[in-house]
């Protein structure tokens, strides 16, 4: 299977080592963490006529999953953080929202006395103060008592003016900007919990347009019996047209298309 690419930012500054320093500071990283390219060197121009800011990329790590120095534990547990961590990469690269479940703290070796909702909101808070976003207000949404499957879901939601930028085309900022949410937090507490970023409760929103527009597109399927195509949509809005219409009757769906062509095909069932 191809790896997937790493996750990385651009960041624009009169000079490489600004640029750099800038970077860190949004990340919350140090330089031996992370991997810098020059993309451009920046140059002063005449009289500052002309003169180009440098641009560098920053390239993520990888989460690393904690050493906990304690006695070996059951083989049920002791297998417990490496599926700990694949699911937390899975979850992200699919970005699936606000539905998987996630491990406890205590199966993972993280630190108990850290809260991971107070370090996500706090983490997130100053690094829209470094993108300039100093005026926005990062607010821990309370989720009603739904059994585990949520227990260690951390929603925020960013509310503020102007913050059409954060989402981005496709939700692509947003999902970037709740990667290294996800990344800072995993690191600073050991743990991988499942930290949900949204901006005006616009993911909320966007999942509630797709189901109904599944089932709308669903109802004329089985009423006409031929296949409808969805717009080309990412894979986790995909993903919720799937289990959207998962149990409805006389329909299936898969998907069709490559990278950003990619869709939902709506098809009655023969």
């Amino acid at each position: 299977m191809e790896a997937k690419a790493r996750k990385s930012i651009q960041v624009s500054a009169k000079t490489v080592d600004q640029a750099v320093e800038k970077g860190l500071a949004q990340l919350g990283l140090s330089r031996d963490q992370v991997e810098v390219q020059v993309i451009k060197e920046g140059s002063r121009g005449v009289l500052g006529i002309g003169a180009e800011e440098a641009l560098v990329s920053i390239l993520l790590p990888e989460p690393e999953a904690p050493v906990v120095e304690e006695p070996p534990a059951p083989a049920p547990s002791a297998a417990g953080a490496p599926r700990a961590e694949a699911r937390w990469r899975r979850d992200e690269e699919d970005d699936s929202g606000y539905v998987p479940a996630r491990p406890r703290a205590r199966e993972t070796g993280a630190m108990p006395d850290v809260d991971p909702a107070a370090v996500a909101q706090e983490f997130l808070q100053e690094l829209l103060a470094h993108m300039g976003m100093g005026g926005a207000r990062v607010e821990l949404v309370e989720q009603p008592a739904s059994g585990e499957e949520q227990e260690d879901t951390i929603i925020l939601n960013v509310t503020g003016d102007d913050l059409g930028v954060l989402i981005g085309r496709r939700g692509e900022t947003l999902r970037d900007v709740q990667f290294i949410t996800r990344l800072a937090v995993s690191r600073q507490t050991q743990s991988w919990p499942n930290v949900v970023v949204d901006i005006e409760y616009y993911k909320m929103r966007r999942e509630k347009l797709l189901v109904d527009l599944a089932k709308r597109m669903a109802e004329k399927v089985q009423q006409n019996h031929q296949p409808i195509a969805l717009e080309p949509m990412p894979a986790h809005e995909r993903r919720i047209v799937h289990m959207a219409l998962r149990d409805c009757p006389g329909v299936f769906t898969e998907s069709t298309g490559e990278d950003e062509a990619r869709k939902v095909v709506i098809m009655p069932r023969p």
